[in-house]
């Protein structure tokens, strides 16, 4: 068994909770997931079956998230499932001094996660040291958001605005909700999120967790999820180099140091991941299932 799921998510369940619950109804071990959502959150979490879990490191890194922001309010958590900090009226916000300030958060930005994260800091979760009591400041890091677009806004005495988020790997939009609500000078917490595409994979084609089992299994082969590469397929002779971790030599047509997938030419099986060095495609990822 080898290949990914597109899970949609549901509401109150961890990923892990979703990778123990995959485990049971299809009877198989090997499963792993390709980036968290925070439990209220929902939508798409690449699942990797089998040996494809080696390949999740290779997905595409960029992800997408319509989320729904309340200002007004903060949390110890940054969203709507926290302990309440502060609790005031924000009716005089517009939506036009929204749309001003969003541009601050666009490109390469610094961000500090929220306290309640599973960021390791001196081999400890944060979370694990908010809970305890511990007064944590989580460290900036920097990130990569690609453009916010103001899908919905709803005034009020706590208005709410939806943003649809495109951004890299890494970033909190709990810690956006946040930033966001502080630059306005009225505070601002998370109150809902669906992540829409992650990996490559939409929300469009995702599949429920409780619509999956053994008979009806939706694989989509390493070749389609990890379309953004180059593939390569190789014939019996490569293919017996290929599991010996030797160099397979050939013309790749690629240029130098170019990650590819590669196939197997007779059965169109996966066989991994390559670097094209010259005439050879030297193994990255050899995968046996």
């Amino acid at each position: 068994m080898l290949g990914f799921l597109n899970l949609d998510k549901p509401a109150n369940y961890t990923s892990h909770d979703c990778i123990a619950q995959l485990r049971r109804q299809l009877h198989y071990k090997r499963i792993g997931h390709g980036g968290t959502l925070d439990p209220m959150a929902t939508g798409v979490l690449p699942i990797a079956i089998g040996a494809a879990t080696r390949l999740l490191p290779y997905l595409p890194q960029t992800k997408v998230y319509v989320g729904t922001i309340r200002f007004g309010l903060t949390t110890t958590t940054d969203d709507i499932t926290g302990t309440v900090l502060t609790s005031t009226t924000a009716q005089q916000l517009t939506v036009a001094a929204i749309e001003a300030i969003l541009p601050q958060f666009i490109g390469t930005i610094e961000q500090r996660p929220p306290a309640y994260s599973a960021i390791q800091v001196s081999g400890q979760r944060l979370y694990a040291r908010a809970r305890a009591g511990e007064v944590v400041n989580a460290p900036l890091r920097t990130v990569e958001i690609n453009a916010i677009d103001l899908l919905m806004w709803q005034p009020g005495d706590q208005p709410e605005v939806t943003l649809r988020i495109t951004c890299g790997s890494g970033t909190y939009i709990r810690a956006l909700a946040r930033d966001l609500g502080g630059a306005l000078g009225v505070g601002g917490t998370l109150c809902a999120l669906r992540r829409v595409e992650s990996g490559g994979l939409p929300i469009e084609q995702s599949v429920a967790l409780d619509q999956i089992t053994v008979t009806d299994l939706p694989l989509l082969s390493p070749q389609r999820v990890l379309a953004h590469l180059p593939w390569v397929a190789l014939e019996a002779g490569q293919v017996t180099d290929w599991y010996h971790g030797r160099g397979v030599l050939g013309d790749w047509h690629q240029p130098e140091n170019t990650l590819m997938g590669v196939t197997c030419a007779a059965t169109q099986a996966c066989l991994g991941l390559g670097i094209s060095i010259g005439d050879r495609l030297q193994p990255k990822v050899v995968l046996r299932d």
